[in-house]
């Protein structure tokens, strides 16, 4: 009878450090940029990826910023062990998948989730690409396609850019590049004042997602007489960057895989910040113009992917994208990026 109740003990036991959440689960912090904080979009998605990483084997604490700077600095310091970011700030952790939101390469949301899948995929010759020195990318989510929002909605095609002042982030290259080729006079801000820059008027155009209309309001800096530029410039996007040795074997896997499946939901936010804007603000370019802003995007990735600034591969896979989804491009018949 002794002996039964000690194997009963024993086995009681051994069940309950099979199912302990507390021994299952490694604590983890996440830094979560959101410019609206912890009410954003961004951070609801990230609440329900923390209740899936249980799944996953970690226990996540997410700390949100609404300086995205703070964010990134934060993660490199060890204050957190994975953080959301943009991919433009991302780019300093990992420049293949920071190369997403390089100007013009990707045209439209249909390719977005291209891109997308392919990240997710699981396929070894992506996943090589997706670490790079302590840090891994767990995966991307559109945030929406960036215009120029102008103060003066006569400004509808290329060479009416020229003699304008610009407010560009001071960290991505890029912009302060393209804003020079077109003779644009770039202004160096940040996340959290280019807004204010273009609304009180320092600025005559800023390039912003559409969510930053009501968000950050940006229709003040376009009264009365301004507009957006209906011309997709780029594709902004939040990636989740973790330091691989304090994640589980597979966790990155999941976590790419879990962040494509929030696609739909990404892009329902996006959709609703489009519906928001009146369509008084839109400005319509002549097509003649888009074939130059293409050429002109071009030239510029070309430019920027020499002196490293944007990832070759990362070039290559969206061109390809590109031309499959529109095979008529220019760049589809003689590929140079």
């Amino acid at each position: 009878m002794r002996y039964f109740k000690a194997l009963t003990a024993a086995a009681t036991a051994a069940l309950a450090l099979t199912f302990s959440p507390a021994q299952a689960a490694e604590k983890r912090t996440m830094c979560v940029f959101d410019i609206i904080g912890a009410n954003g979009d961004i951070y609801n998605i990230m609440k329900d990826y923390k209740t899936a990483a249980l799944g996953w084997g970690v226990d996540l604490e997410l700390k949100p910023y609404t300086d995205e700077k703070i964010a990134s600095e934060d993660l490199k310091a060890g204050q957190c062990e994975a953080a959301v970011l943009t991919g433009i700030r991302g780019r300093q952790f990992n420049s293949y998948t920071g190369s997403m939101d390089s100007i013009g390469s990707i045209p439209s949301y249909d390719a977005m989730r291209t891109v997308i899948t392919v990240l997710a995929s699981g396929n070894p010759s992506i996943n090589k690409h997706l670490v790079s020195g302590p840090y891994e990318v767990g995966g991307v989510a559109p945030m929406g396609a960036a215009y120029l929002f102008v103060k003066d909605r006569t400004i509808d095609t290329v060479g009416e850019l020229s003699g304008k002042s610009i407010a560009v982030l001071e960290y991505d290259t890029a912009q302060a590049n393209m804003a020079s080729r077109v003779g644009m006079s770039p202004v160096m801000s940040d996340i959290t004042n280019f807004s204010g820059r273009f609304n009180n008027g320092s600025v005559d155009i800023c390039f912003a997602p559409i969510a930053a209309y009501s968000a950050l309001e940006l229709y003040k800096g376009m009264q009365p007489d301004g507009g957006i530029v209906d011309y997709v410039l780029g594709q902004l996007t939040a990636q989740v960057i973790l330091k691989k040795d304090e994640f589980p074997d597979g966790f990155a896997q999941k976590s790419r895989e879990y962040m494509l499946g929030q696609f739909d939901r990404a892009m329902r936010v996006i959709e609703n910040a489009n519906s928001e804007v009146d369509k008084k603000w839109w400005i319509r370019i002549p097509e003649a113009d888009k074939l130059r802003y293409d050429e002109m995007m071009r030239e510029a990735r070309i430019a920027l992917t020499k002196e490293g600034v944007y990832d070759k591969e990362m070039m290559s896979l969206l061109r390809k994208v590109r031309c499959k989804m529109d095979a008529s491009r220019a760049e589809c018949v003689n590929p140079v990026e």
